[in-house]
């Protein structure tokens, strides 16, 4: 049985001709992309292995294509303003979007817009899942990075604010990146930021395990499977290695370029995007602000290919190419809804066939089954920095 096939998925800022090329990771070989947009920095996402989403650059839309269908847009998602990240849940159930300093979160089953959280003070620019799905992370230009717990979201009442399970304030300059390891509430995070530190994180905890001072910002960060390396993308285009088993263990380190040299991917001219490793920990895939994207040898540190685009590149990740995405002829299991731009509750709507109204509440839904009464009366009111909710209730006889 032949080994499944990693492909590299990547994105520029060049224009809408071309919004996502893909390639095969090892032969090199170039695959058909995705057409009708370009998307923005931490833009582009898998979802269910049936959809691929790209946040239009600078735009208040969502593109998705049906993933064996390259050529054409299949539907978009509009947003409440420019999406500036967005992510959807290993399982895919869900979609995250950041826009301005708030996340939205979707139910992809349905539509149904589930939640708006606020908690961050200025605009998001990173969001990533746990591989269970049972949390997930944001990061903002507040310093701040955020852990949620899914369920604990899920089941608040829309009346009340969900509280992060922790909040993240080492960092004294905006958060760049982030990303997230295995083992779902018990895995490790890395943070990258502006103020030219990485941070590894224990998620359970929300313990601060490494703190590493390098002599550039940090723009991209992550780690290979294993988790014996992380890699962080610079400013000045150097990618380090930082091996988190080494001995003795310092919470506090401090990356010396050239006492490890050994250590740096040099060939990028401009600031690190985005990294991402591959599944066996042999190859580094990165990009970069000029205009290339490259494939390094990690034990080596050479370069091995370098693929030219025709602007920043704002997207490079690599995936476990799906099945749909080499068979022209597959189809998702079930075509995706439209997805609504009111929150899910805020608003009542009449069930046929029965005497009573239907309230929708986050995941529930619970049926007020009223008698013959002579009226309803719609109450609306307002609580400071929600949206306008909408309730029914009885009126007397």
């Amino acid at each position: 049985m032949a080994a499944p096939m990693e492909v590299a998925l990547v994105t520029d800022a060049a224009g809408p001709l071309c919004n996502c090329s893909a390639w095969e990771l090892h032969s090199g070989s170039a695959l058909p992309g995705y057409r009708g947009g370009n998307s923005g920095p931490r833009g582009l996402a898998l979802l269910g292995g049936e959809h691929l989403l790209g946040a239009q650059l600078g735009k208040s839309y969502i593109n998705v294509w049906e993933l064996q269908r390259k050529d054409q847009l299949q539907q978009k998602i509009i947003c409440p303003g420019p999406v500036t990240c967005l992510t959807a849940s290993p399982n895919g159930l869900y979609i995250l979007v950041g826009v301005a300093e708030s996340i939205y979160l979707w139910e992809v089953s349905n539509g149904n817009l589930l939640a708006i959280l606020n908690r961050h003070y200025q605009d998001l620019t990173c969001l990533c899942f746990t591989d269970d799905s049972s949390h997930f992370l944001s990061g903002a230009k507040d310093c701040l990075a955020l852990v949620w717990n899914l369920y604990s979201v899920l089941q608040a009442e829309p009346s009340q604010i969900p509280d992060p399970r922790h909040v993240w304030s080492r960092h004294s300059l905006p958060i760049t990146d982030l990303c997230c390891g295995f083992g779902g509430p018990l895995a490790r995070a890395a943070t990258a930021s502006l103020d030219q530190t990485a941070k590894l994180w224990e998620v359970s905890s929300g313990e601060l395990l490494l703190s590493v001072l390098f002599d550039v910002g940090i723009m991209a960060v992550t780690l290979d499977l294993s988790e014996y390396h992380m890699f962080c993308g610079g400013m000045d285009g150097s990618i380090f290695q930082v091996d988190l088993c080494a001995w003795p263990v310092q919470r506090d380190r401090t990356f010396q370029t050239e006492r490890e040299n050994g250590k740096v991917f040099k060939g990028h001219r401009n600031q690190v995007t985005c990294l991402s490793v591959s599944t066996d920990g042999s190859l580094l895939l990165s990009g970069s602000h000029d205009e290339t994207v490259r494939l390094w040898d990690i034990q080596s540190k050479q370069c091995l290919k370098t693929m030219n685009h025709k602007g920043p590149v704002t997207n490079a990740f690599i995936v476990l190419a799906p099945a749909n995405m080499l068979n022209p002829d597959g189809k998702p299991s079930a075509p995706l809804p439209k997805f609504s731009k009111h929150l899910h509750g805020t608003e009542s709507s009449d069930e046929q066939g029965s005497e009573g109204v239907t309230l929708r509440l986050g995941l529930h839904q619970q049926s007020l089954l009223f008698g013959p009464c002579r009226r309803l009366e719609r109450a609306t009111w307002r609580r400071p920095g929600r949206p306008t909710r909408r309730c029914t209730r009885q009126g007397k006889r």
